[in-house]
């Protein structure tokens, strides 16, 4: 075929998703040929697709289809919601979870992109955050938020409160974050009941590859109804 329209990658991507967005299969044929590329560049784009984790499936021969809605309806937004989003996503991308503060920031562009510029120049630079803060992040937030979505249980060694050391099957339910801490709420198997753990004191998390069943007193709603949370620390 002829030599390929000079294009930035960036745009190419974009308008690769804006084909699949009608959820039909496309063979990567067509839309070499709609973006006048090679069958192959295609390829390798949908593979960078597929790693950044958007919902695209297919293969090589066969074709790619896009399995999930990526975008939302038009929406009209307060000055005081716009705010309120801002400062959400500021937060997150000044986390410690090295993997939403990466989505975070990826979102503050599309965010920015729709939105009008904040009155203040300064809250321009939203979602910047310092290479020190990620060495300091848990290692165990990404394992444990997808232990949480696929409903695994895991074992973790834990620093108790008062210094000595315990392994345990747990659980884990929620995680939160308050002020700078974040804590995990979760099911014990040993000792048959809720506990409110702080991640920075989990040493050590292993999967196991079992999923757990929901159970009747069990469940995140369990935790929230009772009364009092079982803390680790005063």
């Amino acid at each position: 075929m002829s030599a390929e329209k000079p294009v930035r990658r960036t745009d190419r991507l974009y308008d690769l998703i804006q084909i699949l967005r009608d959820g039909r299969l496309h063979r990567a044929s067509e839309m070499a040929e709609r973006l006048q590329v090679s069958t192959r560049t295609i390829w390798r784009d949908m593979a960078t697709l597929m790693a950044s984790g958007l919902p695209v499936e297919g293969e090589r021969g066969i074709g790619y289809v896009l399995r999930a809605p990526i975008t939302l309806p038009p929406m009209i937004l307060s000055g005081d919601e716009i705010e309120a989003l801002r400062l959400g996503v500021r937060l997150v991308a000044q986390g410690e979870d090295p993997v939403l503060a990466r989505a975070a920031r990826s979102l503050a562009g599309k965010f920015a992109s729709v939105t009008p510029a904040p009155g203040n120049p300064e809250d321009d630079d939203l979602f910047g955050s310092s290479a020190r803060a990620s060495e300091r992040a848990p290692v165990h937030l990404p394992l444990l938020r997808d232990a949480i979505r696929n409903h695994e249980r895991v074992t973790i060694t834990y620093i108790e409160a008062d210094g000595s050391e315990s392994h345990q099957d747990i659980r884990p339910l929620e995680m939160d974050l308050t002020g700078r801490v974040w804590t995990l709420a979760a099911w014990c198997e040993h000792r048959e009941g809720f506990r409110s753990l702080r991640i920075d004191r989990i040493v050590a998390l292993t999967g196991t590859d079992e999923t757990f069943p929901r159970e009747p007193g069990r469940e995140l709603a369990d935790f929230h109804a009772r009364e009092t949370a079982l803390p680790d620390e005063p």
